[in-house]
């Protein structure tokens, strides 16, 4: 079969391999694919994956030869899988790959607003502690973790690995989940979602975007978070009201926002939040150790070889 990945260059910009892809037939790579470029480029195949090139549904009417849509990410938003599913075109995704990844990222934003290291870093580097008086300087308030809550909005796979890293610190865990979980870890404790809201001292993010949980984050609830609070998303971004998170940030309403990911990516020049005070962003990276990546690959390519057995895996469209 004709095998087409339409934006190949986020999974594997150069340190992995498509060979075992290109195994399971005649296969072409695009680093990335514009809208007008899709319906040309896979017209002839029929197995197409995707990572955020949208498969819209007159795309896929313009596309008989497609039988097979694999997603080359979790979530799987830009397929119109309804129309798929009318067409009789499995659509499937990868699940679980960076569960480790996406935890460490909120911990490597939480370290980073309480000991600001690469900060001082660079000030050792350009000359300040060997003209100090003093045997050490610090610019910033130092914060210890243990003894502070983290409270986890989501408590599902990445929400638990959050608290596992949590609790290694000594912080108290708190958790707000819309589906009772069936079973608590030891240490972590269930609560109301505005009590996370007032009594967090670190809020994590990690829902997934839903009609009840966009914007979740918004004006009301940041007046509820203790100044000194931090609010780290590494979930998805329209989750968070971005105009009045940078309100609250530049008013000095929280201590700072660790960001992985904006509502709109690439963000527009005007997104108040590439300048709000306090505000680290990173751009969408937490998915993308080599590791997380290698497992997202495997996946995929287990989900085509599955396909072609005419037993499919990680369906999220019904079609078998």
């Amino acid at each position: 079969m004709n095998i087409v990945v339409l934006d190949g260059y986020t999974l594997n910009p150069g340190d992995l391999t498509w060979k075992d892809l290109e195994s399971l037939g005649q296969c072409t790579v695009y680093d990335r694919s514009a809208p007008e470029e899709v319906a040309p480029r896979a017209k002839n195949s029929e197995i197409i994956l995707t990572n955020k090139t949208v498969l819209s549904s007159d795309t896929i009417k313009q596309l008989p030869k497609m039988k097979y849509i694999g997603v080359l990410a979790t979530g799987y938003n830009i397929v119109d899988i309804e129309t798929a599913h009318d067409k009789d075109i499995p659509v499937t995704n990868v699940p679980t790959y960076g569960t480790q990844s996406v935890a460490q990222m909120v911990f490597a934003h939480l370290l980073n607003f309480t000991l600001h290291a690469a900060h001082h870093a660079q000030t050792v580097r350009s000359g300040r502690w060997t003209s100090n008086p003093d045997f050490c300087y610090w610019d910033t308030p130092l914060i210890e973790l243990a003894g502070l809550t983290m409270g986890i909005i989501g408590f599902g796979r990445i929400g638990r690995a959050t608290a596992k890293l949590a609790l290694a610190f000594g912080m108290n865990v708190i958790f707000y989940d819309i589906a009772k979980p069936s079973s608590i870890p030891q240490g972590c404790q269930s609560a109301g979602l505005d009590d996370i809201f007032r009594t967090s001292d670190i809020i994590s993010l990690h829902c997934p975007l839903t009609s009840d949980t966009k914007k979740i984050i918004n004006r009301e609830r940041l007046e509820l978070m203790k100044k000194t609070a931090f609010l780290i998303n590494t979930s998805r971004g329209p989750l968070i009201d971005d105009q009045a998170l940078a309100e609250a940030l530049n008013n000095d309403m929280i201590a700072g926002a660790g960001l992985d990911v904006l509502s709109e990516e690439p963000p527009g020049e005007n997104n108040p939040l590439l300048k709000a005070r306090n505000c680290c962003i990173t751009p969408h990276i937490s998915w993308a150790t080599i590791s997380a990546r290698k497992r997202l690959l495997k996946v995929a390519v287990d989900n085509v070889a599955s396909f072609l057995t005419g037993k499919p895996h990680n369906v999220v469209n019904g079609v078998k």
